[in-house]
């Protein structure tokens, strides 16, 4: 496994850079964790009870980048892809083999569209979440995010060490 995916962050820069710099590298991990793997082991669930894959991981974190990014922030009308209320869990239930990669693609573009988004605000600049009293900074989006993917880099790091026992930092 190769770190092509991921830069590290700068470890000395302004506020901003810092704040994107750990997002692209946690982005990037998760692009690292999923990469040179077939449809079948991205979509296989490798941690009994738990239904989660790689592929679910990426599925989960779009919805979440379109969510915070693309909605609360920006307002847009981005409404969840992969889970409806029938299937709450569907990011991560409703895993297809032949789509994997297609998500992954989808997944890069997402966090094009966020970065661009989160580029157009400052980070003292709040707004409010959907159905979520406010406000929210622009500062604390970026903190949240980070956690987010560290978080979910873990499990990650856990589910490919189960495929192919191929594990990283």
């Amino acid at each position: 496994m190769t770190t092509e995916f991921r830069v590290d962050p700068p470890t000395a820069a302004d506020e901003r850079t810092l704040l994107q710099g750990f997002l692209g590298f946690h982005r990037g991990t998760l692009l690292w964790k999923v990469s040179g793997l077939t449809g079948e082991q991205l979509v296989q669930r490798t941690v009994d009870p738990s239904s989660m894959s790689l592929i679910g991981l990426v599925r989960h974190l779009s919805e979440v980048e379109k969510y915070w990014f693309h909605r609360a922030l920006a307002g847009h009308d981005s409404p969840p892809k992969y889970w409806t209320a029938e299937h709450p869990d569907g990011d991560f239930d409703l895993v297809d083999p032949a789509q994997a990669e297609q998500d992954v693609e989808d997944f890069r573009q997402i966090v094009r569209t966020s970065d661009t988004l989160a580029g157009t605000y400052s980070l003292d600049d709040t707004f409010v979440r959907p159905g979520y009293e406010g406000p929210y900074s622009v500062r604390y989006l970026y903190i949240h995010m980070i956690e987010e993917y560290a978080r979910h880099n873990g499990h990650a790091d856990l589910l490919r060490e189960r495929l192919d026992g191929t594990t990283g930092e």
